[in-house]
């Protein structure tokens, strides 16, 4: 449905600015939200501290340090660690000379560079030591402020949320919010009693998450102790030759493929378990593009409209609750991608190799660079499940290491065909041990879905007191 406001002359010069979502909030939301008795205070008035992360640049490192955060870690109300594409350590010498870049127990965390207007907060139970670039914005509360992090970060996911922060978003290539135009945004001055609902709310859905990403770490450990092959042992080489003969037997001639690290695990496997090929014991189907003119931001989207999971709406191993598009409900019920409880999706565009399980809350499009993954009925002779399953792809050295070992760059674009995806091996453990990784991973999934569920009451908690 088309919107039309008015906006007079005297405040376009002022303002100079001319795009429209810059005034709606101010001469439609607020205003409505004024007439109806809801008051506002500026963030900076209820804050103890609001500045970026570092500016300098920080070397990375890959193994181990100080948690240092990319602004596309910052997801709508948690922070993800993306295990394929980030080196996401800084020293802990550089943590300690570079006292911008830390945080504190419950900052918000806003993004404030590129992808911008994204908040969470940091929780060290779950992210562990860290710190910010200046991508990154860290907002701290006063003491005396009657309101909470919690409901605040909610209050930046909701729609009227959204649109305050489109309307100072600048930035001609970049977007940018600036730490000047974000200790100005308007905060509500809500009554004590949705303040707390909402901040209850999220805080269980938090711990829910916190929960469940210590359930997977405690199955995956498990896994490494079930699977009994010390990696340590098994010999990297940088450099390596192949035989031209043996080419003629692959069908991939990249030095991946060839990399005797990959092979040698694949050996220790066979020695010390049965396995079976993926494409023997599941079915697969890839996502559909739905073309960039159906996608609707969460500030447009209509009732109805089903969330568009890409390859970087995979969070924590789970769907995003909020993900950047959504899709026409006309779109969702034409296409029938057929995606159910318990289905692995396992992206293969791009960011190859990260997985997530299809919870119980999950109603949802995938795209193209996704592929749905399901148990067939062979599986079941082989005593497989799809927790089981998840946790062997989700783990390195057996899930993306085989993917990475089949991946072909296709022009610019990584890429892993759904045939090459098939021959993966899958070890098969013990009956006890498939049972113990399968109950860890499906409460985790299981306090997954509430999460979601959660989320979801905070949307429409307050959604609804504004009427958006």
């Amino acid at each position: 449905m088309l919107k039309t406001f008015s906006v007079k002359n005297i405040d376009i010069s002022d303002s100079l600015r001319f795009e429209p979502r810059y005034y709606y909030y101010s001469k439609v939301l607020k205003k409505k939200s004024l007439q109806k008795g809801i008051k506002f205070t500026e963030l900076a008035k209820i804050s103890d501290f609001i500045s970026d992360g570092e500016h300098s640049h920080i070397k990375r490192e890959k193994e181990r340090g100080v948690r240092y955060l990319y602004g596309r870690n910052i997801k709508e109300g948690l922070i993800n660690y993306d295990p394929i594409s980030d080196s996401p350590f800084i020293s802990e010498d550089d943590y300690g000379k570079f006292k911008r870049t830390h945080i504190n127990q419950d900052d918000i965390l806003l993004t404030i560079v590129g992808t911008v207007g994204k908040s969470a907060l940091y929780k060290e139970e779950y992210v562990g030591k860290a710190g910010i670039p200046r991508h990154i914005a860290k907002i701290r509360l006063n003491r005396d402020a009657n309101i909470t992090p919690e409901f605040i970060t909610a209050f930046f996911r909701s729609k009227i949320g959204k649109w305050q922060l489109s309307s100072i978003i600048t930035g001609n290539i970049q977007p940018l919010l600036s730490i000047k135009n974000i200790k100005t945004l308007d905060i509500p001055i809500a009554n004590n009693s949705l303040i707390t609902r909402v901040t209850n709310l999220e805080k269980k859905a938090v711990s829910n998450e916190i929960k469940a990403l210590l359930l997977l770490q405690k199955a995956q450990k498990l896994f490494y102790e079930k699977l009994d092959i010390d990696f340590s042992k098994i010999k990297k080489k940088n450099s390596y030759s192949v035989n031209l003969k043996d080419f003629k037997d692959y069908d991939i001639w990249t030095p991946k493929f060839s990399y005797p690290y990959f092979s040698r695990i694949i050996t220790a496997f066979r020695k010390r378990w049965k396995v079976v090929q993926l494409g023997k014991v599941a079915d697969f189907k890839k996502g559909n593009e739905v073309g960039s003119i159906n996608y609707n931001e969460y500030i447009d989207k209509k009732e109805g409209d089903v969330p568009f999971i890409r390859t970087s709406d995979i969070v924590n191993f789970d769907t995003d609750s909020y993900p950047d598009f959504y899709i026409p409900k006309e779109i969702f019920e034409e296409i029938k991608q057929d995606v159910r409880e318990n289905d692995i999706l396992f992206t293969k565009d791009g960011k190859i190799g990260v997985t997530s399980i299809v919870t119980k809350a999950d109603i949802i499009i995938i795209s193209s660079g996704l592929l749905r993954i399901r148990l067939n009925n062979i599986a079941k002779s082989y005593g497989l499940t799809p927790e089981y399953l998840f946790m062997v792809l989700s783990t390195k050295e057996t899930g993306l290491f085989p993917a990475l070992r089949r991946t072909v760059i296709a022009s610019t674009i990584p890429h892993l065909r759904e045939d090459r995806i098939k021959d993966i091996e899958i070890p098969i453990l013990s009956d006890k041990a498939v049972k113990e990784i399968t109950n860890l991973v499906k409460k985790s999934f299981i306090l997954k879905s509430e999460k979601k569920l959660l989320f979801e009451n905070v949307r429409e908690e307050i959604d609804n007191y504004f009427k958006v």
